[in-house]
């Protein structure tokens, strides 16, 4: 399993929640506290919006905590949308291709999670992929073949409808290949002006997934506060800080849809998963 976090605000230095709250993203690369396992050392990802409409990444397979060039870019790089993610493999090769967020025209997609039997229904899922999108896999884990499937299933027009179709669909394959392994899902996306998070999984055992909403953002003494307004959205695996108080849980089986101010909930229920 993996952490991550996904920021949408004022700019800001990247390293204000890479590095400085007490339970940052590095800190949990380390000693995750809500994760299958504690350390996610298997590589890492940077994605971030700045002068052009396609994001930046930087991806690397050393692990977070002890990369140089990760700092040194974070203290230098100021966006006001960006995605970090640490990698625990569930089983494919700790190569950079593997690791999050993947990068397609201006999306950005990262998730934490698994696909169950993934070695079993890998070509039944590839095969679904668009042919026009296809080509531009490059790596071999689950999560980035769902995130060309989705792009496959119209994520640009109906984002909640795609996840309701993907989910589905890779449900049945699982189902036709009798794995009774679970489909576990929190995933993140965004196009660079709106951040899509989903929470979902077959079991009912999704991975943790938090936000929070507020205004522009400092950390002080390792916690994360939030000014007055509307403006800033943080969705993290886990809360940055040891108050766990200010920080929202996202409900199993739900996406969440965050634009400038505005925050949206909504239930992927049985007749979206089926539609």
């Amino acid at each position: 399993m993996c952490r991550w976090l996904a920021y949408s605000g004022a700019p800001i230095l990247v390293d204000t929640l890479l590095f400085k709250p007490c339970n940052s993203l590095i800190h949990q690369s380390l000693s995750a506290q809500r994760a299958h396992v504690p350390t996610q050392g298997d590589g890492f990802g940077l994605g971030w919006y700045g002068e052009l409409p396609r994001p930046g990444v930087y991806r690397d397979t050393m692990p977070a905590w002890n990369d140089v060039n990760l700092r040194a870019l974070s203290e230098q790089i100021r966006s006001g949308l960006f995605f970090a993610h640490v990698r625990a493999s569930t089983g494919t090769a700790t190569a950079r291709l593997n690791c999050h967020p993947f990068r397609w025209d201006r999306w950005l997609f990262m998730h934490n999670g698994r696909i169950g039997g993934w070695f079993e229904v890998r070509r039944d899922i590839e095969q679904r992929i668009a042919p026009d999108l296809y080509r531009f896999r490059e790596g071999s884990t689950d999560s980035e073949a769902m995130f060309y499937l989705l792009l496959s299933h119209g994520l640009a027009r109906d984002p909640a409808g795609a996840f309701g179709r993907v989910f589905a669909e890779i449900e049945g394959l699982m189902r036709a290949a009798g794995t009774d392994e679970p489909l576990r899902v929190t995933a993140a996306l965004t196009d660079g002006d709106r951040v899509w998070a989903v929470r979902y999984s077959s079991d009912r055992q999704s991975p943790s997934l938090f936000y929070r909403r507020g205004g522009p953002l400092a950390v002080e003494d390792g916690h994360c506060g939030l000014g007055s307004g509307e403006n800033t959205i943080l969705v993290v695996s886990e809360p940055l800080d040891g108050d766990d108080s200010e920080w929202s849980e996202v409900p199993e089986g739900t996406l969440l849809t965050a634009r400038g101010g505005t925050v949206q909930l909504i239930a992927l229920g049985p007749a979206r998963r089926a539609a």
